[in-house]
């Protein structure tokens, strides 16, 4: 990673553009607002206003590096859920490969804060991009990228684009979860005839094969592991047939954030290939987890003896209306929290500096800024009270929020996370 180019993430200026960061903070940088060490509660925070634990961070990022050293696992997390160079400096940090994205647009943030391995999860056709990435790589010769081929109309094209480069760049063809599924290739004869176009050209250099076992229809352990197992007999047949002939490594990779044991289970039968082979894991959702939809799909759940994944945002909102004694309203709503999957969920109420558990409080549906409240029975909830919400799936949290405070258990606010969406 490039220490200037984060060094200047630190003398970006504070205003409007910021989202729940205090008023008074406006023109200082964010640099001079972290040194402050402002309390959340107490230090002219607006709500709404999202927060990451800086514990249950650490202890996630921690947590994932020990997994894929035990298991032999080289990682490359999927960047595109946070979008944030300053986690993606933190999980290289932890030991990550490199960062895994989706589109062109974040290979290009990743690459201006000094990421030096990207693996791109998508077929890569716009010429545009694909002169920029031959660019790059002529430019940096540290600079490796790796990307989906699907299609042998995607290898033509991205030949084409690619004319008169100085380096090939390395591709893996992807194999289709099944029929059905998302992208990538659906047998493995089309696969092949994808390989055999991939090695007429000059301007690609084939160096594995990769998928996303979280497409794999009516998902279930079994039926991951045999999707998995024909993903590594594919990649043994391309070996046997010569097609990873000169390559320094030959790349495996799967791996999304529900099925990460099936992965390390079935990677790790892996047989000696002609060259070593990097078993290559793209789990993204990990570093702030979720109260929702990972939370219950967590391959930790399974193997409880690996460890837990702990949720680590929280969006703290206010009661603005208590119009009956069953309903009320807090300021947060679409524009705020994520809702493609499950809506927030209720856990605390503060009120005058104290918590206590939202016990009685459910969060029924998001207008476009208020959150609807069902409140039962001796659910004790007032104007002007704080309730911090559980999130369901990062991916569509950490768009929302352009500047993030991680905050201690005490409240105090020690940096700021900034995200390019």
């Amino acid at each position: 990673m490039s220490i200037e180019a984060l060094a200047r993430l630190d003398e970006e200026r504070v205003d409007h553009r910021f989202k729940g960061l205090p008023p008074d903070a406006d023109g200082l940088t964010v640099g001079e607002l972290a040194a402050q060490r402002r309390d959340l509660f107490t230090g002219g925070f607006t709500t709404p206003v999202l927060a990451l634990s800086a514990e249950r961070l650490e202890h996630n990022l921690g947590l994932m590096e020990t997994y894929a050293a035990r298991h032999g696992l080289a990682f490359a997390p999927h960047g595109k859920t946070s979008m944030a160079p300053r986690l993606f400096q933190r999980q290289i940090e932890h030991g990550a490969w490199g960062i895994t994205l989706a589109v062109p647009h974040q290979v290009r943030v990743a690459v201006a804060f000094g990421v030096r391995r990207v693996f791109l999860a998508n077929e890569l056709v716009d010429p545009a991009a694909l002169r920029w990435v031959a660019a790059r790589l002529a430019a940096d010769p540290s600079f490796r990228l790796v990307t989906y081929v699907d299609s042998v109309r995607g290898v033509e094209l991205m030949d084409a684009a690619l004319a008169g480069g100085d380096r090939p760049v390395d591709v893996v063809v992807e194999l289709a979860a099944g029929e059905g599924a998302r992208t990538g290739v659906r047998s493995e004869a089309e696969c092949a005839a994808v390989a055999d176009a991939v090695a007429a050209t000059r301007t690609l250099r084939l160096v594995g094969v990769a998928g996303y076992e979280g497409e794999v229809p009516s998902a279930d352990p079994e039926r991951v592991r045999a999707w998995l197992r024909r993903l590594v007999a594919l990649a043994v047949d391309f070996d046997k047939a010569g097609r990873f002939a000169g390559v320094e490594e030959i790349v495996v990779s799967a791996g999304g954030s529900a099925w990460f044991d099936a992965v390390a289970q079935v990677f790790g039968e892996i047989p000696e290939l002609s060259a070593p082979v990097l078993k290559l894991l793209r789990s993204g959702a990990y570093v702030s987890h979720d109260d929702g939809h990972y939370r219950r799909l967590t391959p930790f759940n399974r193997v409880p003896e690996e460890g837990a994944l702990e949720p680590a945002f929280r969006l703290w909102t206010q009661v603005v209306s208590r119009p009956s004694a069953e309903q009320a309203f807090v300021n947060a709503g679409k524009r705020d929290a994520a809702y493609d999957l499950d809506l927030p969920v209720a856990q605390v109420v503060r009120r005058d500096g104290a918590e206590r558990p939202a016990t009685g409080i459910e969060v029924t549906g998001l207008s476009d800024q208020h959150a609807w409240l069902r409140t039962g029975p001796g659910a004790d909830l007032r104007v002007g009270d704080w309730v911090g919400l559980g999130l369901s799936h990062p991916c569509t949290s950490f768009d929302k929020w352009p500047l993030i405070p991680v905050a201690r258990a005490d409240g105090t606010v020690v940096e700021y996370i900034r995200t390019f969406f």
